[in-house]
């Protein structure tokens, strides 16, 4: 295969201005919340670094991820496999199959030993030797332990690959198992999500392409610049959230008034991802903003963790425990404290008034 390209001589080869790649340059340290210092070195990467080779392969999953990742707008797709990586492999998006595919796959991990990046979309069968799925002849299992021997990194996409998903959950007939269950001894970054975000999925590759590293994760793996805050604490209903007035049925008036979906089962509270800030599509809108709870698919076994449609027990708010019932009591009865306040501090200057004025 022929040396890849650093994202600068892309640039030039097509015409484009410096100017135009520095202005790429900042828009990227921007869409991953890098302070403006560390602009020099996202700019030294893609003058000077190659493009990252990257083998993509998929397991038990549904494809949400590649879906997803397609309709990324900052950076746009496009330029991410273009330009920032190489991606030789991927038996979704690639025009050859079989046989053919699966040599162009050890022909990377061959030339590229020790410097491509791993990237899996759904989990692993385990059950019957892997037999539940499998990828030219041979179990997934296999493909995927065999293709991680010599990867620099791993990065685990979505909630199949990152913590199980459906096809993991109770009775998991198939025994899958995610990623970090079937790999070990390798940087694993997990970006769960049912599918993730589109740009979480191109941020987390412009970080490890820019500074040779996974970013800074929390402790199940997941990058911190994305996975940090709640769901909850951004949401742009929880307005209503604080002032106890929740949706108790789709077809109510306070469903279209944009009411908190606590009550209809919403995970807001208890999930962390950016789903409330980043937005999907563009930034256009999010399951909460259509309509919909969140259903906690970026935790972990989120599947199993109860019906979706029934709401969480009690919600850690504030560093306090409460539930969203207790947050409208505590509403109603603390406006009604202070109008009786209120009432008490104006009739003791009534009176006092009324006093000086009989002497």
């Amino acid at each position: 295969m022929p040396d890849k390209q650093t994202y600068a001589e892309v640039f030039q080869s097509r015409g484009l201005s410096r100017r135009d790649f520095l202005k790429f340059c900042s828009l990227t340290s921007v869409s991953l919340g890098l302070a403006p210092s560390l602009l020099p070195k996202v700019v030294h990467a893609m003058e000077t670094k190659p493009r990252t080779p990257v083998i993509w392969l998929h397991g038990l999953e549904c494809t949400c991820c590649t879906e997803s990742f397609i309709r990324s707008s900052h950076p746009i797709v496009a330029d991410v496999i273009m330009n920032m990586i190489s991606l030789d492999y991927d038996d979704t998006l690639s025009a050859a199959a079989g046989h053919q595919l699966e040599e162009v796959r050890r022909k990377i991990m061959k030339e590229y030993k020790g410097q491509y990046i791993l990237a899996v979309e759904g989990n692993v069968p385990t059950k019957d030797d892997g037999v539940y799925c499998m990828v030219g002849g041979d179990s997934f299992l296999n493909v995927v332990k065999e293709t991680a021997a010599d990867a620099a990194a791993v990065i685990a996409w979505g909630a199949c690959a990152s913590f199980g998903c459906v096809q993991n959950a109770d009775p998991n007939p198939t025994g899958a198992q995610p990623i970090d269950k079937i790999i070990s001894g390798k940087p694993i970054v997990k970006v769960p999500g049912c599918p993730p975000i589109a740009e979480v999925m191109t941020g987390v590759i412009t970080y490890v392409h820019t500074f040779g590293k996974l970013p800074e994760l929390d402790r199940l793996g997941r990058p911190k610049a994305f996975y940090s805050t709640r769901i909850h604490d951004k949401c742009y209903r929880r307005a209503f959230y604080d002032a106890g007035m929740f949706v108790r049925g789709f077809d109510e008036e306070s469903a279209k008034k944009g009411w908190c979906l606590y009550k209809m089962g919403c995970k807001g509270p208890t999930t962390y991802n950016s789903c409330s800030k980043i937005q999907w599509n563009a930034g256009t809108s999010f399951p909460i903003g259509s309509g919909h709870p969140c259903i906690g698919c970026s935790e972990p076994n989120f599947w199993d963790k109860g019906p979706f449609y029934t709401r969480l027990a009690d919600v850690s708010f504030l560093g306090t425990d409460t539930n969203a019932d207790k947050i409208g009591v505590v509403a109603v009865g603390a406006a009604a404290a202070g109008a009786a306040a209120h009432a008490a501090v104006t009739a003791m200057k009534k009176k006092h008034h009324d006093e000086a004025s009989e002497k």
